[in-house]
């Protein structure tokens, strides 16, 4: 009678002591697999394992033996200690999405890398083309200025012609001009001569 009394008495404060909460979501530690009882202590039976990672709803603690009641994926309520409980995904669970992003952020720096490879190409590209006008403007400046010479030697020379020519012209109306002042001297000088004797034969008639 008296163990009845202490097996109610223990069942009492326990169930003082159980904390209730909302259901949230929880996730076996990562063990191969952990034991769930039928109460919240270790005096109670085994009633199974679940296995880790596995996520389930928690819906209240017990304070003082440190233990939790969840329900599992087949609906079936049991008590777990705390201490095997976690807030966050099991490595099981998060390496695969772990895996996952690191293949993303894979794919998306080779699209990074293939982008930028290609307008690496296309500014090579850019520059290259850039460069070969570069040079066709170089060489037709050097041809301007190769042209730009040739043409100033050849006004040089018609300069030089020209010169040439209008020192001709010169020289031949200086010739011209002492011609006839040669002619006229001359003229001057017989003149003079020529008129007396015309004179004189005149005289000589009478």
């Amino acid at each position: 009678m008296k163990k009845i009394k202490l097996i109610g008495l223990t069942l009492l404060t326990l169930s003082v002591a159980a904390t209730v909460h909302a259901e949230e979501k929880r996730y076996i530690s990562d063990e191969l697999s952990t034991w769930v009882r039928s109460g919240p202590s270790n005096d109670y039976r085994l009633v199974g394992t679940l296995n880790a990672g596995e996520e389930v709803e928690l819906l209240q603690t017990n304070d003082a033996t440190k233990y939790a009641q969840i329900r599992d994926s087949t609906g079936r309520t049991t008590w777990i200690p705390l201490a095997q409980l976690s807030e966050q995904p099991s490595l099981r669970t998060r390496v695969p999405q772990l895996e996952q992003q690191v293949k993303e952020l894979t794919d998306k720096l080779a699209n990074i890398d293939g982008s930028w490879n290609q307008r690496t190409a296309e500014m090579q590209k850019k520059v290259a083309g850039s460069d070969g006008a570069i040079n066709n403007l170089k060489n037709e400046n050097q041809k301007l200025k190769n042209e730009l010479v040739v043409a100033q030697k050849k006004v040089s020379a018609a300069n030089v012609q020209l010169d040439d020519k209008q020192r001709t012209i010169i020289m031949q109306w200086f010739m011209y001009g002492g011609g006839v002042a040669g002619v006229g001297l001359l003229l001057g000088l017989l003149l003079p001569h020529m008129v007396p004797s015309r004179k004189k034969k005149d005289r000589w008639m009478n």
